[in-house]
């Protein structure tokens, strides 16, 4: 049986990564290794010179081996790859993460970086984001047609496969692009604000500002115009 290995950076109690147990489900043995809590905005950070936990969790999906750990989203997929899947997984799934993770997101994303680290170990592996919206109608209806025509779609060297629902109702969203590339736009770190003073030490909150549209062919035109967006991202050549 296909064994399929998740991990996510929203923590082991997100119910993006229960959304994507249940629909892994319908492909094979899945296991779970999440972090205890919100890693987000981690990118491919890795735990090298402490140790690292990893126990035995409760689950709201019935038959999923799950377990937390205590390090990063790509400690998470490292041990579950090497550690704590019996002789590997098949496939690596990562997320449902709760934001898109599209255009310069990606060099960000915990989910990404997470996904980049299975793509390191070799494994074929996919990405899930959806907007943080708390709609779930179009993941839940297009989720288990594009894991099943992903599954087994080859992919190059350190390269994944990058999906992302958009934030609408079912009625609205149009179908999914395939073969989406990479916006060049998304947002821009205009500077930094002065949140508080403390003696000689300042603290500063990042100010920026997002670009809400994209060329035709790119993941944010995609997910802008009510489409779910699919395409391949690439770590290093």
């Amino acid at each position: 049986m296909r064994k399929i290995l998740i991990a996510n950076d929203d923590g082991i109690n997100s119910e993006g990564l229960a959304m994507l147990a249940a629909a892994a489900k319908k492909f094979g043995e899945v296991w779970v290794v999440a972090p205890d809590s919100q890693r987000s905005a981690m990118s491919h950070y890795s735990t090298f010179w402490r140790g690292v936990d990893v126990w035995p969790s409760d689950f709201p999906v019935d038959g999923v081996h799950a377990y937390v750990c205590s390090g990063t989203p790509a400690d998470c997929i490292r041990l579950g790859v090497i550690a704590v899947v019996p002789g590997g997984p098949d496939n690596v799934f990562c997320g449902i993460n709760l934001g898109y993770n599209i255009a310069s997101d990606i060099q960000y994303s915990a989910t990404v970086g997470a996904a980049f680290e299975a793509a390191a170990l070799k494994k074929h592996t996919i990405a899930f984001s959806k907007e943080y919206d708390g709609l779930n109608d179009v993941t839940e209806k297009y989720i288990e047609e594009i894991a099943a025509r992903l599954l087994d779609e080859p992919l190059g060297h350190n390269e994944v496969w990058n999906v992302n629902f958009p934030g609408c109702p079912l009625s609205e969203c149009k179908g999914v692009l395939y073969d989406c590339k990479l916006s060049e736009d998304d947002f821009d770190i205009i500077g930094y604000n002065v949140t508080a003073k403390d003696g000689d030490k300042i603290t500063y909150q990042v100010d920026y500002k997002r670009t809400w549209e994209g060329s035709p062919g790119t993941d944010l035109y995609a997910v802008v115009n009510k489409y779910v967006s699919v395409g391949k991202v690439k770590n290093i050549s």
